[in-house]
């Protein structure tokens, strides 16, 4: 389970980081592949990484949407850019990874939280992600 840790944690680095410059996440993804197959002292992006992050891609404006909806008193744009992208990781891998226990995806979060955002933060990704958990049934509608 520390390799799905780790390919989580880099799958949060690099939606930050696309967010951070305004850029595609998977150009993004494809620089983070390529630097860490030129310079051996970068780990590898594993399998599980590139699922994680071309699974957000496709399904970025559903997820983005559904954030906006459910996170009250906050707007998109106004929230920590951290805890955006770990409950865009998050809602991503709840509602359309089935491999995945939910009890460990939101457990993952919030350890994200912990490790790169405020002390608040852990218990708002942990109870918007605890609701969209409620809901998921009906938040895979059709994009």
């Amino acid at each position: 389970m520390a390799a799905r840790n780790t390919a989580r944690k880099r799958a949060f680095q690099i939606l930050f980081e696309a967010d951070q410059r305004g850029a595609d996440v998977l150009t993004v993804l494809a620089d983070w592949v390529r630097h860490a197959r030129s310079d051996t002292r970068q780990p590898p992006v594993s399998e599980y990484t590139m699922e994680l992050v071309e699974g957000y891609e496709k399904h970025a404006s559903r997820i983005d949407e559904l954030i906006s909806q459910y996170a009250v008193g906050w707007t998109l744009d106004r929230m920590p850019v951290v805890d955006r992208n770990i409950l865009r990781l998050g809602t991503y891998e709840l509602v359309w990874v089935d491999g995945t226990p939910d009890a460990v995806v939101l457990d993952e979060a919030v350890q994200l939280a912990k490790e790169f955002s405020t002390d608040e933060s852990p218990a708002f990704i942990n109870g918007l992600l605890g609701r969209f958990k409620e809901l998921k049934p009906s938040l895979r509608r059709a994009e």
